[in-house]
């Protein structure tokens, strides 16, 4: 057993360091958008979006199966010695992932205009061409991530998304101030935002394949072993990529056909022109903005939930996997809840906050019914990782399929009336996610075991949420009245973290094997001194 330990603590740090990678890549990319949303109008974020949406699509097609299983099969060779193998399936993944980022690049180029003309604003198009490189250098990149993960060596792709997040950052808030200042319109200063994307691609990309040459530079394969043929290594990558490129294109295609759908409908039904239309879809796109946020609080916790599950079921383990998928969604569901109450009651604030030219009825409107939606969409995320690590891989799939039909039939009925127009877009988004968590809630307590009990994750965590969105709801406007806007917010969020913290210690809502998913645990927990 001792040989196998420091592979077991590596292989755990590498998804640690993964996990903590992935999360501050996610959370640069949501703060990201608010000070571009100020240096965008309405419009511009609706172009810069609508562009996004086609990318995500696209991109989700070519990279999302193909480096799992780059990397699956590759750490495979690698156990078996087989380093012969190992170039092979590197080199024919990278010719691969090559060719589907050119033909990427091309489609978003070439049809540029027909694709803006769907979604509703042939504006769209100069964003969507500068866009189209990216998808090159995002491919290019997922085959030496693949690789690295392969070889076990997390790094790299921790180094290179966290590079990515802050360049674009950077580069896509400077070209589109610039191109703002020099008086371009809103797709051009869009366009320029979305440059900076482009750019970051380019920097990760050539900071993973300088760190791939330095990590093989003299490196000589010693085995004689008989790599499998490209045919037949294209077949074994295509087996277990394309099960997972469909699981993972359902939300990108919903995605993109809410762009298309609400649009269009605001055209078509209520009368808009294309620009008023992406006007209210851009104030709309704002409120998304600041409901993405609670979701990259996720990520480490549905990063850690799957080899912790399949750890304890491979050692038949049924109640210790129960036990770490309860602590798991009650942990999330403790972060989630006061997130999500603390959107929808201060919505109006804190769009006035943080977006105070873009439209305000519209805007706050949409972040209040979203922030109740993202509690959802965070108990969503927590059940497709704890199904997933019991072995169901298609189940949550179909799910998500049947939340994202409700979504589009919900737009149709609402987005068609006059009175909510676009403010019938988060509705949907509601509906969407409360049926996909319930339906797999459902299936957690039907498929394993040793079920997570429901009333322990939710009861207290929703208790103590409700009583500190009664603090929210007293407080902010007494502030408001002495301290303006802004401080109020800020002053309402501090003292409500206050008391929800209290609440949690005093009503006991965490467990020693809570505080253990989290990082220090051990401390925290002797800290708060729970057995």
């Amino acid at each position: 057993m001792k040989p196998t330990q420091p592979k077991r603590r590596s292989f755990f740090g590498g998804a640690a360091i993964l996990a903590a990678s992935i999360a501050v890549a996610k959370l640069i990319g949501a703060l990201y958008k608010i000070p571009l949303g100020n240096i965008l109008d309405d419009p511009g974020f609706a172009y810069f979006n609508n562009a996004y949406a086609i990318y995500n699509l696209l991109l989700m097609v070519a990279t999302a199966g193909l480096p799992v299983a780059m990397s699956k099969t590759i750490s495979e060779a690698t156990t078996l010695g087989r380093g012969r193998q190992v170039e092979r399936v590197f080199r024919v993944s990278l010719y691969t992932f090559l060719i589907l980022g050119v033909l990427s690049s091309l489609i978003m180029l070439l049809f540029a205009h027909p694709l803006a003309c769907l979604q509703g604003n042939a504006l769209t198009a100069p964003s969507i061409r500068t866009l189209s490189l990216s998808c090159f250098f995002v491919c290019a990149m997922a085959s030496y991530r693949g690789y690295a993960q392969g070889q076990g060596n997390m790094t790299p792709t921790g180094i290179s998304q966290v590079l990515e997040a802050s360049i674009k950052l950077l580069a896509g808030l400077a070209l589109a101030w610039y191109l703002l200042k020099q008086g371009f319109g809103s797709e051009y200063v869009s366009a320029g935002a979305i440059g900076g994307v482009t750019i970051s691609g380019l920097v990760a990309l050539a900071y993973l394949v300088l760190q791939h040459r330095r990590a093989t530079a003299g490196q000589r394969t010693a085995t004689q072993d008989t790599p499998d043929s490209v045919k037949r290594v294209l077949k074994t990558l295509a087996q277990i990529a394309i099960p997972i490129t469909i699981c993972a294109s359902v939300v990108p295609i919903t995605t993109c056909l809410d762009s298309i759908q609400v649009q269009n409908l605001l055209q078509s039904a209520l009368g808009h022109t294309p620009q008023s239309s992406s006007a209210l879809y851009g104030s709309f796109q704002k409120a998304v903005t600041v409901y993405n946020l609670p979701s990259a609080l996720m990520v480490a916790l549905t990063s850690s939930i799957v080899p912790a599950v399949s750890a304890c079921l491979s050692r038949k383990d049924d109640r210790g996997a129960g036990q770490i998928a309860e602590s798991a969604l009650r942990v999330g569901t403790l972060l989630a809840m006061p997130a999500g109450v603390g959107l929808a009651l201060l919505s109006g604030p804190i769009i006035q906050m943080l977006f105070p030219a873009t439209n305000q009825d519209v805007a706050s409107a949409s972040l209040g019914v979203l922030g109740v939606a993202s509690i959802f969409v965070c108990i969503q995320l927590l059940c497709s990782a704890i199904l997933q690590a019991h072995g169901q891989v298609l189940l949550p799939v179909f799910q998500v399929a049947l939340g994202s039909a409700a979504k589009l039939g919900v737009n149709y009925v609402l987005v068609q009336r006059p009175e909510l127009g676009v403010k019938g877009a988060p509705v949907g988004t509601l509906v969407c996610f409360a049926v996909i968590a319930l339906l797999q809630l459902a299936s957690i307590r039907r498929l394993t075991q040793h079920p997570p009990n429901y009333r322990r994750v939710f009861w207290k965590p929703a208790l103590a949420a409700a009583a500190m969105g009664l603090v929210v709801w007293l407080l902010y406007p007494l502030l408001g009245r002495f301290l303006g806007n802004t401080l109020a917010v800020l002053g309402t969020i501090a003292v409500a973290c206050l008391v929800y913290a209290i609440l949690v210690v005093v009503l006991r809502i965490l467990s020693k094997e809570d505080m253990m998913l989290m990082p220090k645990g051990e401390k925290l927990a002797k800290w708060l001194r729970l057995e």
